[in-house]
């Protein structure tokens, strides 16, 4: 028995593998990716930041940055930040998006809430987009004021958190999240009916049908139909709506719950392709959507090039805009 528990049944090495008795193995090491602390404040940002529990399945890194005017009771703008990995990997808590959102909440001048949601292949993915929705509805139930007393609002966001300047970003997968999550705000209130004024979507985890793309030798096609949920006869795995915002059974992109979108993309990203970026942002100029659309790609540079390296040229160029469209200048 102990030699069938050890047998692989899905091997999607570097990423994954799982065994016959459920267990999931995940190579952060390929990625070189690990746990680090909060910190009490950053030495290359003075950005301040600390760990929460939101529900018994969600929790959250929250930054703050170094220069709060606390006396004039200064209000900044809070951006919520899924992070990537196919849906299968990443953390809130690994050193790359630490070091990222630093740069980033440095820059920005925000208050930054980086969501720990529940991963596949052990969870259904609509448990990945419920933690999450879950996560964005305790941050908005931070504006009202009905319950003081409620134990479990942070003090971070009822002191220095602006509700009418509310963002949700994301990468890779955590882009993917971020348009699941602007879609569900057009067809659901937020608490205290706090809207969503902007959402950054950067090289987003979509997958589409395109016969100048070789989608049978592509990683991301590959980890999606592993993780993908069966679908009604007839449809293929790219055809979910989940991973594709074009699909036949998609909601309309007129209903995206914001009133800002900045889509970014990298010229050389060969996980989703540009061709794909540029139809979804294609299909939000068609849908009739009543908002306003920034697109920016970044010359010579792969997938989510801005964890590896924020430090970077190109990459502070890409957190400065990130910064202008959260401040609207």
């Amino acid at each position: 028995m102990a030699s069938d528990d050890n047998e692989v049944v899905t091997d999607l090495y570097p990423i994954f593998r799982i065994y016959r008795n459920g267990r999931v193995e995940r190579f952060n090491e390929h990625f070189n990716v690990f746990y680090v602390p909060p910190s009490l404040e950053d030495p290359a940002t003075g950005v301040s930041s600390k760990d929460v529990i939101i529900s018994s399945h969600v929790s959250a890194r929250l930054y703050l940055p170094k220069n709060i005017n606390v006396p004039s009771n200064e209000k900044i703008p809070i951006l919520v930040f899924y992070h990537g990995g196919g849906l299968v990997l990443g953390s809130a808590f690994f050193n790359k998006m630490h070091r990222f959102l630093n740069h980033l909440v440095s820059e920005s001048n925000v208050i930054c809430v980086s969501v720990e949601y529940r991963l596949a292949p052990e969870n259904d993915l609509s448990i990945l987009y419920e933690d999450c929705w879950t996560a964005l509805q305790w941050v908005a139930s931070h504006s009202e004021h009905e319950n003081p007393n409620n134990s479990n609002k942070d003090s971070w966001l009822t002191s220095y958190g602006d509700f009418n300047r509310v963002f949700i970003a994301g990468d890779s997968a955590g882009g993917n999240i971020v348009y699941h999550m602007a879609m569900r705000a057009g067809r659901e209130s937020l608490n205290g009916n706090v809207k969503i004024l902007g959402s950054i979507l950067a090289c987003p985890y979509f997958l589409m049908p395109d016969k100048s793309l070789d989608m049978q030798g592509d990683g991301a096609y590959r980890l999606w139909i592993n993780i993908c949920p069966e679908l009604e006869s007839g449809l293929s795995a790219i055809d979910s709506p989940m991973i594709n915002p074009l699909a036949e059974k998609a909601p309309s992109l007129s209903g995206l719950g914001c009133s800002r979108l900045f889509m970014a993309i990298a010229e050389k990203d060969v996980l989703v392709p540009r061709e794909i970026m540029v139809r979804f942002v294609a299909g939000v100029k068609k849908s009739g959507w009543n908002g306003e659309l920034e697109f920016f790609e970044v010359e010579g540079e792969e997938h989510c090039f801005f964890l590896e390296d924020p430090e970077a040229e190109k990459a502070k160029d890409l957190i400065k805009r990130f910064a202008s469209f959260i401040q609207h200048k």
